[in-house]
């Protein structure tokens, strides 16, 4: 299918200025083009359409050849000066994603890029990991694709290509691309990569996928295999290029590079630009608008940093042990989104802590007399959105809890900078899953300075600081406050029950408990995994273990395999769509001929089971229940899938949720009983939508 003809700028109204030669790319401050795209109209997204049509035009901004910026935010939370989303022209339903993952406002470098994009230009974009950069690709790819679905109907064919050096990049664009497409019809994020089955991948390939998200070594294969046609390829974009590179990709990519249309958009992105990278860009981008954005490198001295591995379900535990072992004064601790503000808060709030939520959606008087309490130390704990605590200063703010990771570290810096301020000392103590780990490098260069691995507390730890400051209380009461009357009594129940003093005491403070135990209990550990290779396209069989192996999580079996067309993707899809689980609740998957067998907490939220005890995978019940042991289902090897927060090994997932109407496509998971909203999630590694 021919795509749509990119507008010369001779024949286009309002473009970015060309560079005066053809080959020569133009560089675009970030900030000029922020502030001008928020006073001008939203653009409409241009579409990758069969007929030839003038996509809209990127909005005017100065250029300015050489200039490196750095991109700056507006402190207040009242008026941004930087444009959102909407004003950059992104299609509504890609707007209705971005919202539920918690991106509020666009970052410098997709400020600049998404409206040039959606203006048909090509673009060279010089940024660090961390900058926000795929969401810069991929939210105008998805504006110009549902566009594209509105004219002409659900596509099959592979429009949008981009490359990746590793596979743990190609699993993290194919989840940002599946996350941001939530609302869109008729959708499929594909990943192929080295260390992989073929299987999978190609029939993940013949069912169709819109964005196909690969290595170039397995892109080459499946070429050369038939498996991948670039024909109606209309977006490409190569990611992290000087590392491609680097890694001796120049010709695998210059080979896919040239089985693509001529009549294409390219995007290309690299945070640096070396001869090799100029001369491809020379070669296959036309005109390209060249935007160069540094993060902020500003941070006070002042702040250590540092950063512990932990799973999703247990944050709010290891947040709380911090807090108990931890000297601090005043606390921010940031979310991504608005809800998750006023969630964390009500539950610091139940385990006895005094805490506040601030985010976009609560009224400035409010936010004043909020931020006034932790001033005035009437509160301890804010939890904050990132847009919600801009232009915050409070001297007595002594730590920061990225309780979730920042979109970019841009918006790290930020956080951090709400301690440490003005010669006083700070701590920052950043959350991550072991596959988010590949962001501290970005973090450190950004704020150069070194980010330092803790651990939880451990209980022993936790339990020493309570009695520790239980004996400080006594202490610090039988110095400070006026005993005789309860003296009295306590000499007069001693005396009328002949009972010990110490009895009594012990008893008066199981009554100050409230019935809350003193001691805390082990928490499960986080699963220590090896170190991927993953500097490497590909590796050979990893170690497999059961799937309740995991500390902290016990085995359930369920009535399905091999022989009702299960693959992990539909497993993951019914417990977490269905069961309501998170993603990061769920271990291994292991999938034998005659049954499943899944890894899943062993403190599984009550009713879980209820809501699962009506689930079918395929039209086949699954009938979860808890492994006994060994049972029906012949000899171990099936299909295995490892969850947590890791992508794909061997499968696509495929799973469907049916939105009603059409036919069931061969292969896929489709819950035909009741419409289902289509997602994407991290394990499946093929986000699928009907």
């Amino acid at each position: 299918m021919p795509t749509e003809n990119i507008p010369d700028d001779s024949t286009t109204a309002h473009t970015v200025a060309p560079a005066s030669d053809p080959g020569e790319t133009a560089v675009v401050d970030a900030d000029a083009a922020s502030a001008a795209a928020q006073d001008a109209p939203a653009a409409e997204p241009a579409a990758m359409s069969d007929e030839t049509t003038q996509a809209p035009a990127a909005t005017d901004v100065p250029v300015n050849h050489g200039v490196e910026t750095t991109g700056k935010s507006s402190d207040a939370p009242d008026e941004p000066q930087q444009p959102t989303f909407a004003e950059l022209g992104v299609d509504g339903r890609v707007l209705a994603a971005l919202d539920e993952v918690g991106y509020e406002y666009p970052s410098p470098i997709q400020a600049a890029t998404i409206p040039a994009l959606l203006s048909g230009r090509d673009v060279v974009g010089l940024a660090q990991t961390g900058t926000g950069k795929t969401a810069a690709f991929a939210v105008p790819a998805l504006s110009k694709l549902a566009e594209l679905s509105d004219l002409h109907g659900p596509q099959r064919s592979t429009r949008v290509l981009v490359l990746a050096p590793t596979r743990e990049l190609a699993l993290q664009v194919a989840e940002a691309f599946g996350s941001y497409a939530t609302h869109l019809d008729d959708f499929t994020v594909l990943p192929v990569y080295g260390g992989s089955s073929y299987g999978p991948q190609l029939a993940g390939l013949k069912r169709g996928a819109q964005v196909v998200v690969g290595t170039p070594g397995r892109v080459i294969d499946h070429l050369s295999k038939g498996s991948l046609s670039l024909d109606d390829i209309a977006y490409v974009v190569l990611d992290e290029a000087d590392e491609m590179l680097r890694m001796g990709f120049s010709e695998d990519v210059e080979k896919i590079l040239a089985q693509t249309p001529t009549e294409k958009q390219v995007a290309l992105f690299s945070a640096t630009m070396p001869k090799a990278i100029r001369r491809i860009a020379q070669q296959y981008l036309r005109d390209p608008q060249e935007i160069t954005v540094k993060a902020k490198t500003t941070t006070g001295t002042n702040t250590r940093q540092r950063y512990m591995q932990v799973m999703g379900p247990h944050k709010l535990d290891a947040m709380t042990r911090v807090l108990e072992v931890e000297d601090y004064d005043g606390v921010i601790v940031f979310v991504r989104t608005k809800a998750a503000t006023e969630e964390i808060a009500d539950k610091l709030k139940a385990r006895g802590y005094t805490a506040a939520a601030i985010n976009g959606d609560i009224p400035q008087n409010l936010r004043e007399r909020t931020v006034d309490s932790l001033r005035e130390g009437k509160i301890d704990i804010l939890v904050a959105t990132d847009v919600a605590a801009r232009g915050l200063d409070v001297e007595r703010i002594s730590l920061v809890v990225n309780y979730d990771i920042p979109h970019d570290t841009e918006s790290y810096v930020h956080r951090i900078g709400r301690t440490g301020r003005a010669g006083r000392k700070g701590e920052a103590i950043l959350f991550m899953t072991p596959r988010e780990k590949y962001l501290l490098r970005a973090i450190e260069k950004a704020t150069r300075q070194p980010v330092e691995q803790m651990r939880v507390p451990t209980t022993d730890e936790v339990n020493q600081t309570r009695k520790d400051n239980f004996a400080q209380q006594i202490e610090e009461t039988i110095e400070s406050e006026d005993l005789g009357l309860f003296r009295e009594m306590v000499e007069r129940y001693e005396s009328e029950h002949d009972v010990d003093a110490v009895e009594i005491a012990a008893a008066l403070a199981v009554i100050a408990q409230n019935g809350r135990p003193f001691l805390v209990e082990d928490l499960p550990e986080v699963p220590q995994r090896k170190r991927d290779r993953e500097r490497r396209e590909g590796d050979g069989p990893r170690n497999r273990r059961s799937p309740g192996e995991e500390a902290g999580m016990r085995t359930y079996k369920l009535a399905v395999g091999h022989r009702d067309r299960v693959v992990p993707g539909a497993v993951v899809g019914a417990l977490t769509h269905e069961g309501g689980l998170n993603g990061s609740q769920i271990g291994a998957i292991d999938i034998r001929p005659t049954f499943t067998l899944v890894g899943l907490p062993e403190n599984l939220p009550a009713g879980t089971l209820d809501k699962l005890s009506t689930t079918q995978i395929n039209g086949a019940p699954i009938r979860i229940q808890e492994d006994r042991g060994p049972g029906g289902g012949g000899a171990r090897g099936g299909a295995r899938f490892k969850g947590g927060d890791r992508g794909p090994r061997n499968d696509r997932g495929g799973y469907r949720g049916d939105r009603g109407g059409g036919r069931p496509r061969g292969g896929g998971t489709s819950y035909q009983d009741r419409p289902r909203k289509k997602s994407y999630d991290k394990f499946n590694g093929g986000y699928s939508g009907r």
